[in-house]
């Protein structure tokens, strides 16, 4: 049937959700009715998917008997309700507007919106519009993407719907450093020698998707699927649903399942610090939390002090223990869960949190701690996902141990020539966006020759520096997470972009002190060095115009923002109250 509706054979993971299983007990002329009816039209792709003729044969009934009665009766005497009908169509539709997990493609669910707020997560030269939201719908990001992209007369150079096979050193590679890149459109080859590669795809592709973790899981008789396939909460209805993982993505989905589903459980190995989007005084998290100076507290304060610090923190707006969702180790700076609304959802009731599954039963959930989870409808795993590059050999990247190699996260190590970055794969509490950015002008300087790596013994001992620090402040993780404001003004200082705050201090005291005292915004990297940008001092002082504006929609008095002098003296009283206690006990 693939061979019929799609020469090219290309199927599409789509899972089918348990409800919709109709036997219709088809005959091979309904089956040819039905190819008939579909062949030749945009669905053809879509229904290349490796469902069987009954499934598919739903949507033939779904068109034929929309508009008639509420329920009839199909070829083979079974009865399809009007709401089953809603629910295929739903299905439908979706799929047609490709709103489902495409293969070697990231896949987000209808309902994302962004974590970082949009002072801190755009391109450090082309500001959001003052009228966008704090925390953008995935659609308005694509928009701003989208601007940026025809602004800078990006379009011309960006092959789209073309998929590339392999990335092979040249056999001359070690004398040119270049590439050899076969790349796949309409179903034809081509190959294409390029100086130097960067690798944008991201890591959030390939499901990581433990079934072998799970005893029973096997015999499990309902429906399970990776966080990546979920798109909306609608085919879960009145289900019991059990969420897997306590991670950004997992708790979204449990949050948005709890309004239709009858009973939503997370089950998390470790736990994990929850924040709200919504900070100090009703300002975006990371224009508060992600400073200079906090960065500064953090690193010079001991480190027990500062953990102390940062579990107080983040133990502000709810105690973490009273909810199930308190972190093992508290004091990892490990991504945290950013979800406004699931302690109330906990309080609720209808959301639940569970330790690790032991084992599955044919219907039920078995948790470490001895209690049962009956009667589950579905699983949702929102496990993370692999890092792949199946176009290009492991051995690149993953150059000792099996492990992820790179320096700064970018470059392999053992590289005879440096002419292949990998962007976008290193984590921290920063956005993207910029991260990603400052990478590139970075790569692109090293390509050009104007910036020269360390040898390879100097960047293999600063991986193994620079894990240990991983360890210690993040706890073992297959992610390369890293401090956001460290990592970049580290990758800043290899291109000449770092800001000088002392110089800035003295020739500008009032950038300097939003600079300094302010959010660590991308702006900042573009205010000296190769790649200055002219607006960036505006920018950064009119920021909190712009965060602002969107939210005072009806003005009540003068629009209110974090005083910078009130840091000052905090700064100031720290070593006084030092001293004073000092002197206390002499």
């Amino acid at each position: 049937m693939t061979d019929v509706l799609n020469p090219a054979g290309t199927c599409h993971s789509i899972p089918f959700p348990h409800f919709m299983k109709v036997p219709l007990g088809l005959g091979e002329a309904e089956a040819a009715s039905f190819l008939m009816y579909f062949q030749g039209s945009t669905l053809c792709e879509f229904l290349s998917c490796p469902y069987s003729r009954e499934e598919m044969f739903v949507f033939h009934l779904a068109f034929n008997y929309f508009s008639k009665e509420a329920s009839f009766q199909s070829h083979s005497g079974s009865i399809m309700k009007w709401q089953d009908l809603i629910q295929v169509l739903r299905l439908l539709v979706s799929c047609v507007s490709s709103d489902y997990a495409e293969e070697g493609r990231a896949s987000i669910y209808q309902s994302v919106f962004t974590n970082s707020s949009k002072e801190m997560m755009c391109f450090p030269d082309f500001p959001y519009p003052d009228d966008y939201p704090n925390y953008m719908h995935h659609s308005k990001l694509q928009e701003y993407i989208k601007a940026f992209a025809q602004k800078k007369n990006l379009l011309r150079y960006i092959q789209f719907e073309t998929l590339v096979s392999s990335i092979k050193k040249c056999p001359s590679f070690l004398v040119t450093g270049q590439w050899e890149v076969v790349s796949e459109k309409d179903g034809k080859q081509e190959s294409t020698i390029f100086d130097a590669i960067m690798i944008c795809s991201g890591h959030h592709v390939y499901p990581n998707l433990p079934t072998d973790s799970f005893p029973g899981l096997h015999q499990f008789q309902g429906h399970y699927l990776h966080s990546r396939d979920y798109k909306d909460p609608d085919a879960f209805k009145g289900k019991r649903v059990l969420v897997i993982g306590l991670g950004n993505s997992g708790s979204d989905i449990a949050v948005e399942l709890s309004r239709l589903a009858t009973q939503v459980v997370i089950s998390t190995r470790s736990g994990s610090w929850v924040m709200s989007r919504v900070w100090d005084n009703g300002y975006p998290w990371d224009m508060v939390y992600v400073t200079r100076f906090a960065s500064f507290l953090r690193n010079a304060l001991p480190s027990f002090v500062s953990d102390w610090l940062y579990v107080k923190k983040m133990n502000t707006w709810f105690k973490h223990e009273n909810f199930g969702l308190m972190p093992l180790n508290g004091s990892l700076r490990k991504e945290p869960v950013f979800n406004d609304e699931l302690p109330s959802r906990i309080l609720c009731g209808t959301v639940s949190i569970k330790p690790n599954v032991k084992e599955f039963t044919e219907t039920s959930a078995v948790f470490e701690d001895g209690t049962v989870f009956e009667a589950i409808d579905s699983i949702i795993f929102a496990t993370g996902y692999d890092y792949a590059y199946p176009f290009l050999d492991d051995s690149i990247i993953k150059s000792r141990n099996n492990e992820v190699t790179l320096f700064k996260g970018i470059f392999p190590p053992l590289m005879e020539k440096p002419t292949l970055a990998v962007i976008g794969l290193v984590q921290s509490l920063g956005a993207a966006i910029p991260t990603a950015d400052l990478q590139a002008r970075w790569a692109a300087k090293v390509f050009a020759n104007s910036c020269t790596l360390p040898t390879t013994n100097e960047m293999m001992d600063d991986i193994d520096e620079k894990m240990g620090k991983k360890l210690k402040w993040f706890g073992q993780s297959q992610t390369l997470q890293t401090d956001y404001i460290t990592y970049m003004d580290e990758l800043g200082s290899f291109i000449g972009a770092k800001p000088n705050i002392p110089w800035l201090f003295l020739t500008d005291p009032q950038l300097a002190l939003e600079v300094y005292f302010g959010p660590c915004s991308p702006y900042q990297f573009r205010l000296m060095g190769p790649g200055k940008w002219d607006g960036a001092r505006n920018a950064i002082l009119t920021q909190w115009d712009r965060t602002v504006k969107p939210t005072r929609m009806r003005a009540v008095g003068k629009a209110q923002r974090p005083q910078h002098f009130y840091n000052l003296l905090r700064i100031l009283s720290f070593p006084v109250l030092l001293l004073a206690v000092w002197l206390t006990f002499y």
